[in-house]
């Protein structure tokens, strides 16, 4: 699919939704009929909007739930108009009323949590309201553990202001198949999570614990639902898989300038770059405050011009950056990629030693975006 950028004239996105709709629909493709996808939509779809991209997925029905990780996220999808469930993943206490008036539905993953969101609802006068166990399988970082959930499941029994509706885990290194024999011990003991909890309810309760990755390689553990986030935007974490998605984001630019550096001169702040011969140098209108950090200034980072690699000079400033086109035939106001489907922002970020999580949820919402559908 080509785009007419001509007119745009500024540094933006092109978010292509129908590269969305395959992404999702591969995905489930590898799911029984009767297990349910989640999308993640946190941190502003993972730099796309998460506005614009649930309102996609809504109306195309693609998925059954959302997940956001803050309080603010879901207010946001529910002003815009989105009616499917939505998880919060971290709420915090003063969070509650909110939840309530927007009908969201928290995480419970600590005794602190539980006993306040029980005290806040009932003092509201609600009943079954829906909420989530978080089950700490191994990551550390939030949940219940297995000595506890029986005290907790307890705790839920004799009250009917909150009602479970699905209780889960995370596994932590599902993409990294050396870590195959913790991850089965992590579902494993998600298993027994499972057994225990289903001990204290009598209604049935969803249990997820798959990510993009676990999706991928262990579906044995779908259970009711899958959680995916990258991969829906179009990244596998795995070469094996990665011709199977398709990058939803494109950064496109500009050259605003081309200048002749002679030997010995300066490109940038702070002496990042002294030419040692003659170089022509372009610069671009992208810098560290649209998200593309200073850790790919001095060669380590590039764009793309008629093709052609372009690596940046020197420091990434705020709003510009400064690529090499000494071997470029190539013109002011030419059209710069800093990444697309070919060209991907996983490229970039891995040869700058990160992860392309960091590079598109660092995309500022002062870039401006284009949905294509």
């Amino acid at each position: 699919m080509t785009y007419n950028t001509s007119q745009i004239g500024s540094t933006h996105l092109i978010i292509r939704l129908d590269n969305l709709e395959h992404n999702v629909r591969f995905l489930r493709s590898k799911l029984n009929e009767n297990t349910l996808f989640m999308a993640v939509v946190k941190a502003f779809s993972y730099g796309n909007n998460h506005c614009e991209i649930a309102s996609f997925l809504q109306k195309k029905n693609l998925v059954d739930y959302f997940a956001v990780a803050c309080v603010s996220e879901g207010v946001e999808l529910r002003e815009a108009g989105i009616r499917k469930p939505i998880l919060v993943l971290h709420p915090q206490i003063s969070d509650f009323e909110e939840i309530i008036k927007y009908e969201l539905e928290p995480t419970l993953y600590s005794k602190r949590i539980l006993s306040h969101f029980i005290e806040f609802v009932e003092n509201k006068g609600k009943t079954a309201y829906p909420v989530h166990l978080k089950c700490n399988s191994g990551m550390n970082r939030l949940g219940f553990l297995l000595d506890q959930i029986t005290d907790v499941c307890q705790i839920l029994g004799r009250q009917k202001t909150i009602f479970v509706k699905t209780a889960f885990s995370h596994l932590f290194a599902s993409e990294d198949k050396n870590a195959s024999e913790f991850m089965e011990k992590q579902i494993s003991l998600f298993i027994e999570f499972q057994n225990v909890i289903k001990k204290h309810f009598s209604h049935k309760i969803l249990f997820h614990t798959c990510n993009t990755s676990g999706i991928l390689n262990y579906p044995h553990a779908h259970f009711d639902m899958v959680r995916s986030g990258i991969g829906m935007y179009g990244f596998a974490n795995d070469s094996e898989y990665q011709s199977d998605f398709r990058p939803i984001t494109i950064l496109k630019s500009f050259i605003s300038q081309i200048n002749e550096i002679p030997v010995g001169g300066y490109v940038g702040y702070n002496f990042g770059f002294q030419a040692d011969k003659v170089t022509r140098s372009a610069t671009i209108a992208v810098g560290h405050a649209d998200g593309l950090n200073r850790i790919y200034g001095k060669g380590i980072g590039f764009v793309y011009i008629k093709g052609k690699k372009a690596p940046i000079l020197g420091n990434v400033c705020m709003d510009m950056l400064m690529v090499d086109v000494t071997d470029i035939d190539c013109q002011e106001g030419e059209e710069v990629t800093v990444f697309d489907e070919k060209y991907t922002a996983e490229i970039l970020a891995e040869n700058a030693q990160t992860i392309s999580y960091e590079l598109i949820t660092s995309l500022s919402r002062r870039i401006k975006r284009i949905y294509v559908e």
